[in-house]
């Protein structure tokens, strides 16, 4: 364990130096790299503090060793404090994990029907909810980017940002959500069935964090082709007299990106560039995940788009993760937003998951 605690003179070096930064006018005139310093000030500030607390209780624990040997009435504290700072050590030691840096990003989630035709849908609009719920709950804020809606009110895909409210890590979006995505299995019997047999759908989720500020990624306008075209509502029919739908090719990726929320050419094309960021900016790190295969073998979190990672039974109320083995009979106000457990297991399996990669478990 002593390992891992030897890096912390290194952090408080670090945590000195953004103090310094944070204090300096000049850096506020940049939002964006203000924004970046602000996160890591408030990752480190959690560190400092619980090792702060550590080596108070190992000072507390030394003095109570020493005049236990003069004093009884001192001996009986010595467990209580070798409890505590067991405990602090731990939550020290889980703090030290290193974190994924894009953890403090807001993110760009997008939704689409899978196997299933309107079912499918109409679970992607239940999804919608779903998420729009919790992130109200987290003081988060959602905004439609695009929809393409199904003939019976669902979504047949459906693009939304959102964004966080803190400048901690640990309470960012893409730490919450980054888990969300892969495919999500319900079983339920359908508004249009009409025997009242269950059925198995499935729908898409995608997640991706958002770009800060647009020089994090180099985009060359040439590697870009740009279509435009007339908007079109559920069954096909145009809903929009101008070419005002933008479609973004981003030619050495093949990544496609589409909107025709807005009316105005102009913001569909702001959106579909946020998208396309973002995408390019997940791209990027599949390649980097691909090439240091150890780290992405100890996350839970899968850029494999089609692994059935989540149950919902609606006979049963039932939720179930299948790559965490977490399970609840609570379906009905998880798909109000009461998500929080089930998020909270994917990412205890992945800090167990990095804390073994990291030999932790010999500490």
């Amino acid at each position: 364990m002593s390992d891992m605690f030897d890096s912390i003179g290194a952090l408080r070096e670090e945590y000195a130096d953004l103090q310094e930064q944070l204090a300096d006018p000049e850096l506020h005139a940049n939002p964006a790299r203000a924004k970046k310093v602000n996160r890591r000030y408030a990752e480190l500030s959690q560190i400092i503090n619980a090792d702060d607390a550590r080596r108070g209780l190992e000072d507390d624990l030394e003095a109570a060793r020493e005049l236990a040997k003069e004093d009884e009435a001192f001996a009986e504290e010595v467990p209580t404090l070798e409890e505590a700072l067991k405990e602090q050590r731990e939550k020290l030691r889980r703090l030290l994990i290193p974190r994924d840096p894009d953890d403090g990003r807001d993110v760009i989630m997008e939704i689409k029907g899978g196997e299933g035709g309107e079912e499918s849908a109409l679970f992607a609009a239940d999804l919608l909810r779903m998420y729009s719920h919790y992130a109200e709950q987290r003081g988060w804020k959602v905004e439609l980017l695009d929809k393409t809606e199904s003939d019976l009110g669902g979504y047949k895909d459906v693009q939304v940002a959102i964004k966080g409210s803190s400048n901690d890590p640990a309470e960012g979006v893409w730490a919450s959500l980054k888990y969300e995505g892969g495919v999500h299995r319900v079983q339920r019997v359908p508004a249009t069935e009409s025997q009242g047999r269950i059925h198995t759908s499935t729908t898409g989720v995608l997640v991706f964090p958002e770009v800060d500020e647009p020089e994090e990624i180099e985009i060359n306008q040439n590697d870009l082709k740009i279509d435009v075209y007339r908007s079109s509502g559920p069954g096909g029919q145009s809903v929009n007299t101008t070419d005002s739908a933008v479609r973004i090719t981003h030619l050495p990726t093949g990544i496609v990106v589409s909107m025709q929320n807005e009316k105005s050419q102009i913001q569909n094309r702001a959106a579909a560039m946020r998208v396309l960021m973002a995408r390019l900016l997940a791209h990027q790190q599949e390649q980097l995940d691909a090439a240091a295969a150890d780290a992405r073998k100890s996350q839970i979190r899968t850029m494999d788009r089609s692994e059935r990672i989540r149950t919902y039974n609606f006979p049963e109320n039932r939720i179930a993760d299948h790559r965490t083995g977490y399970k609840a009979y609570n379906l009905d106000a998880v798909l109000n937003g009461a998500l929080g457990q089930v998020i909270e297991s994917a990412i205890q399996a992945d800090e167990e998951a990095r804390l073994k990669a990291l030999g932790g478990q010999n500490d």
